[in-house]
């Protein structure tokens, strides 16, 4: 008989508004303190520390709009942060500093998450939804400099651009970005070239997010349908539909694969977490905590895998911390 799932190791309170995402910094060798960063519907950043549970600072830099992406920049003192209010800003947090260093105007007033991927020491490439209604931006930072703009062939009729994901097999290699549409398709496409490689209609539904596993070049989508779809990528740079998987219920806000690409979790409007095994897409648990939508999961990057976390963000104001599968 299967064991029960755990309750969370702790939750996190404090927020005062919905928990729209999330992002671990814990990889810093000690006494470095491992950290968690928030982005909530009130337009705050909450910088967690995950010794006390407490937040150590609150960062307000949208406008008290909505944050929906956080992302640290090769350390926790550097942040980029997406908010509601049509900006993505960077933030210096050394030394307690809590100052907006820069900003990008994303003019796009939809929900899409912008993505980031490291391309040198310094320098990185970020992909956003831009003012187009289709269209994708590809900037590098810090310098903000544009690369390309993203643009389907005319008649393609995708729709807006829901979820995005920069990656690159190898440091200098080729930098390529998955897109999720409003049409329920995925799209690859060459950053360098700016062209569009493939496209596989994987929902019927807009694409809510995906992720995507390089090193085993397959990935996993999820829309506010009860299927979650699996695809892969051949060596021709074609994306096949390698198999679907149905919910108990529909509607998933969020996925992500934990770094060693051993298991998933996906965010739910059923407002629970499931685990799956990444391999066979094996339903390993259900996390059954929160009283509202849960719009964010992220695992932790400890270096230790005993002490990996996962953590969940939602509706409800809270913020659950779970250790699951830690030595998985």
């Amino acid at each position: 008989m299967a064991l029960p799932p755990p309750d969370p190791q702790f939750v996190l309170r404090g927020t005062s508004a919905a928990v729209h995402t999330l992002h671990f910094s814990c990889g810093g060798p000690e006494p470095d303190i491992p950290l968690l960063f928030s982005g909530s519907e009130n337009g705050f950043i909450h910088v967690w520390n995950l010794k006390t549970h407490r937040v150590d600072t609150a960062l307000d830099g949208h406008g008290r709009r909505s944050v929906c992406c956080v992302k640290t920049m090769g350390g926790k003192d550097r942040l980029l942060s997406q908010g509601r209010d049509q900006r993505i800003c960077l933030w210096d947090l050394a030394e307690g500093r809590t100052s907006v260093t820069d900003s990008v105007f994303t003019e796009h007033v939809g929900f899409c998450r912008c993505s980031l991927v490291q391309v040198a020491q310094g320098r990185w490439l970020m992909a956003m939804a831009a003012r187009s209604l289709e269209e994708v931006q590809i900037l590098e930072l810090p310098s903000k400099t544009s690369v390309c703009t993203l643009k389907p062939e005319v008649g393609a009729k995708l729709g807006m651009p829901m979820c995005l994901k920069l990656w690159q097999l190898s440091c200098g290699s080729q930098p390529v970005l998955l897109a999720g549409y409003e049409d329920g398709s995925v799209v690859l496409w060459n950053v360098s070239m700016g062209k569009a490689l493939s496209r596989l209609i994987c929902h019927q539904e807009p694409v809510m997010s995906l992720d995507f596993d390089s090193e085993k070049a397959k990935g996993i989508s999820g829309s506010s349908e009860k299927v979650l779809s699996i695809w892969s990528l051949n060596e021709q740079q074609n994306l096949q539909v390698y198999k679907t998987h149905e919910l108990v219920n529909a509607g998933i806000s969020d996925i992500t694969i934990r770094p060693d690409k051993k298991i998933l979790a996906t965010a739910g409007w059923d407002h629970r977490i499931r685990i799956f095994g990444w391999k066979k897409l094996k339903p390993l648990a259900v996390l059954d905590y929160h009283t509202a939508t849960a719009h964010c999961v992220s695992f932790s990057d400890h270096s230790n895998p005993r002490d990996r976390l996962l953590a969940a963000g939602s509706r409800d104001q809270r913020i659950s911390v779970w250790s699951i599968y830690a030595q998985t």
